[in-house]
């Protein structure tokens, strides 16, 4: 199951929160369709801009997004230029006051969706598919990753038939629900067609009840966990034992 499903949404309400916050009722569907819209709109808009993700959030009169990315001057402009420009799109998309909080990823290098991009414009600028991933796996590892797998997936290095290679280092326990896994998914255009690149990084196990509010994903840091909370080694089997032997 953990091989085969989406490693974020398999965590959904247990150590990840959702992108989207908003209550749809007779609308969901045309919500729905508008959040992609808009993170379209702000993806193609600042196409240089390190955007790992946008989340959304809704009430009556106004959305709210919050972007994170690892180059906020880019995303802001001079004098915050570019971010006025794309309320005022995305007012005119929606018909509703849009605010828009910028949020700063310090570790760009643990971030699935930023070591996806980065290992498909590499490979749209024909380097190594297989330096691309290394450099990426040693980064990752290097800043404090506790695991990552790479995947890449069509006619590598121009060859005529279509192959998967797969990079990993560390531990990635997809089975663990309270692993936190980050996954991204991203493309490349080559001219021998387009080649695949997924990207599984973990960061750690999370214990306890963790903040699921978007924008504040279960943090990491708790690695060692509460020991009150832990079953001590041999509990449960053993007293039933002596139980049995006494009664017979």
């Amino acid at each position: 199951m953990g091989q085969k499903v989406n490693p974020i949404g398999f965590r959904l309400g247990i150590v990840k929160g959702w992108e989207s916050n908003w209550f749809g009722g007779k609308d969901f569907s045309d919500k729905l369709v508008e959040d992609d819209k808009i993170r379209k709109y702000v993806e193609a808009r600042v196409p240089k801009g390190g955007i790992a993700r946008i989340l959304i959030e809704r009430t009556l009169k106004r959305i709210t997004l919050t972007i994170q990315t690892a180059r906020p001057g880019v995303v802001i402009g001079k004098g915050g230029n570019e971010v006025d420009k794309i309320k005022e799109e995305l007012k005119k998309i929606t018909g509703k006051d849009v605010q828009i909080n910028i949020f700063e990823i310090k570790r760009p290098e643990i971030d699935a969706r930023l070591v996806a991009d980065t290992v498909a414009q590499q490979i749209r600028a024909r380097i190594s598919y297989r330096r691309a991933m290394k450099q990426a796996i040693a980064s990752a590892m290097r800043v404090g990753a506790e695991g990552i797998k790479i995947k890449v997936s069509g006619r590598l290095g121009g060859a005529d038939m279509a192959r998967t290679e797969q990079y990993k280092e560390g531990r990635v326990p997809l089975h663990t629900l309270r692993a936190d896994i980050d996954y991204a998914v991203a493309e490349a255009d080559t001219v021998y067609g387009k080649i695949g690149v997924k990207v599984w990084i973990f960061k750690g196990e999370v214990y306890g009840k963790p903040d699921l509010y978007p924008g504040m994903e279960a943090s990491s840091n708790n690695t060692g966990g509460n020991k009150e909370n832990r079953k001590p080694k041999g509990a449960g089997g053993n007293s039933n034992k002596k139980r049995r032997r006494k009664e017979k």
